[in-house]
């Protein structure tokens, strides 16, 4: 149990910590990603870093010295603009080239990046700019309008850069303003391993989003832990198919490269007719995606031997439910392994991956022998383990939460004493999954999620994992995809019901799912109801929105489900 008489401070500090050492003793040797951004140019100079594909078709290409320089300038542009060291700006774009150049010149000044997800609704923007009290803000042709028609409700948004196309005359052009800059910069205070880089907003489907503050510190070591984990050195490309509004794009296959100082394929948005196809042409060694992507794989008619994949090492998975069906699928039929991993934007990214070096039968097992597949083990700059919600921490084989503590776990939610008060209530960052761990003969702990704590289904009082409904349904013949979703119901509580997309070509009813359901699972489990849609809907980042599915379920409110009934 943990010591309740410690101030809110102190409990951070210890959920920072991890094996006892405290996050100011650094675990890397570079004091802020400036100095690592400095370092790469000086040691790798004209060596390729950056190639970014968009969506016409075009690549750009940047060395490592040329990124360095153009982020320079940029950093001058934002110094010349009075964004100060601890200022926040803003980015407002899909994946771009320019983009990236703006996350390291904030970087290399000191200033706070707040990245925008442009799928959000405007007045979620507006929150969010308002929120973090943004300065400034880099935005892409076309989200132009939606930023000015939004922009009076930001009072501290008092400059805005367009991107891309010229499209207001009244605004400056970032091109233009960087152009005749200084490709030297020298910040007039060096910014400290605690200082703050990235305010990511979480993409909660209720309720206002909150703000994660992440330090340099923090990007730097879970980069670090990242590209000792995968054996990335410089030789090595890695690819990015995910939004780098997101710290899986962020971290994984932007810090991660730069700090292993190997080169990165950056594209615009995926394609599944080009994801092989890039990865060839390329030499891609290790790249990242959800499991939603996955999926597009499986199903996208793609001529796999024609592409040369004699450099692909890997896939890491993680940032959403992969089912083991998904995961047995894609490895049988592409012969790729995928290094499952799990974590969240309040532990920087990452805090566990599967081991790589397991032989192939020992990979299986971990995907496959559990019912869910495993997350993997910690990586070293992070502790996990499994709590009850005093915050005792449970024997192998118990569900539980998911808690973690390192040097990755972030600095706190932005102004908002409420959440941080909950989240580090033990100790512990308290990540609101629910999950086990099981030993393997080395008595490592291999964890597993079974899902969002708030997403449990409780039927009758009774908790109900909907990711174990969600591997039964996406094994049905005829089903694209599908989701467990707990409806309001006035019998149970809630009840079990099922959202699903078909196969082109397939047609199946209600009561088929019903019934191959209940082949697989208990009447309690079973899916008392079912709707069909073309469409999941999913975050960005690939994640279940099941909290939008359940208005659907409505009719079904007063309704008693018995097994006989149903």
């Amino acid at each position: 149990m943990a010591d309740s008489s410690l101030s809110l401070q102190e409990k951070i500090l210890q959920a920072q910590s991890v094996g006892g050492v405290p996050p100011t003793e650094l675990l890397v040797p570079f004091g802020n990603i400036g100095s690592l951004l400095q370092a790469r140019a000086e040691e790798f100079d004209a060596a390729p870093f950056l190639i970014y594909y968009a969506d016409d078709g075009s690549r750009k290409e940047y060395s490592f010295r040329e990124l360095y320089e153009e982020a320079c300038k940029t950093a001058n542009l934002l110094h010349a603009s009075g964004i100060r060291r601890g200022d926040r700006i803003a980015t407002v774009s899909q994946n771009h080239s320019d983009t990236v150049i703006h996350y390291f010149a904030a970087f290399l000044l000191g200033a706070v990046v707040v990245p925008v997800n442009v799928g959000e609704e405007d007045e979620r923007i507006a929150y969010i700019l308002q929120n973090s009290e943004t300065k400034l803000a880099f935005v892409r042709d076309q989200y132009i309008d939606r930023i000015k028609s939004i922009q009076h409700k930001v009072p501290t948004l008092k400059e805005i850069y367009q991107c891309g196309r010229i499209v207001d005359t009244s605004l400056p052009h970032f091109d233009s303003a960087v152009r005749e800059l200084s490709t030297r910069f020298k910040p007039t205070t060096t910014p400290e391993p605690t200082d703050e880089a990235l305010i990511v907003y979480t993409s909660g489907t209720t309720g206002l989003p909150k703000g994660v503050v992440l330090v340099q510190y923090n990007l730097l070591v879970d980069a670090m832990a990242i590209a000792e984990w995968h054996r990335i050195a410089s030789d090595q490309r890695m690819m990015c198919v995910l939004p780098i509004h997101h710290v899986n794009g962020t971290v994984v296959t932007l810090v991660t490269p730069l700090y292993a100082g190997c080169g990165v394929v950056l594209n615009q948005k995926f394609h599944p007719d080009k994801f092989f196809e890039r990865i060839g042409i390329e030499r891609v060694s290790v790249v990242s995606v959800v499991p939603t992507l996955l999926q597009f794989l499986l199903h996208a008619k793609i001529d796999f031997e024609a592409y040369k994949l004699q450099h692909l090492r890997h896939i890491i998975c993680g940032a959403g439910p992969l089912t083991v069906e998904l995961a047995m699928k894609f490895e049988q039929k592409f012969k790729i392994p995928i290094i499952h991993g799990y974590g969240l934007s309040e532990t920087t990214c990452y805090s566990c991956f599967l081991p790589i070096d397991l032989s192939p039968q020992e990979h299986r097992v971990w995907l496959s022998k559990y019912g869910y597949p495993s997350i993997g083990v910690p990586i070293p700059v992070n502790e996990m383990a499994i709590h009850d919600e005093q915050g005792n921490e449970l024997p192998e084989g118990e569900k539980g939460e998911i808690v973690i503590r390192g040097h990755n776990v972030m600095k706190h939610y932005f102004q908002n004493e409420e959440s941080n008060q909950k989240t580090f209530a033990h100790n512990w960052f308290r990540s609101g999954d629910e999950g086990f761990f099981r030993y393997d003969e080395q008595l490592r702990k291999f964890f597993f999620i079974t899902g969002r704590i708030k997403e449990l289904i409780i039927r009758g009082g009774v908790n109900i994992s909907p990711f174990e409904i969600d591997e039964v349904l996406m094994n049905m013949p005829g089903i694209h995809a599908g989701i467990a979703v707990g409806f309001e119901n006035d019998w149970y509580g809630e009840e079990v019901g099922a959202y699903v997309t078909m196969k082109d070509g397939f047609e199946v009813a209600e009561q088929d799912v019903i019934a191959y359901c209940r082949k697989h699972l208990p009447f309690s489990k079973t899916p008392k109801a079912v709707v069909f849609s073309n469409h999941l809907p999913v975050t960005s980042t690939g994640k279940y929105q099941r909290s939008k599915c359940k208005p659907l379920f409505e009719p079904w409110k007063e309704v008693q489900f018995t097994e006989k009934r149903s």
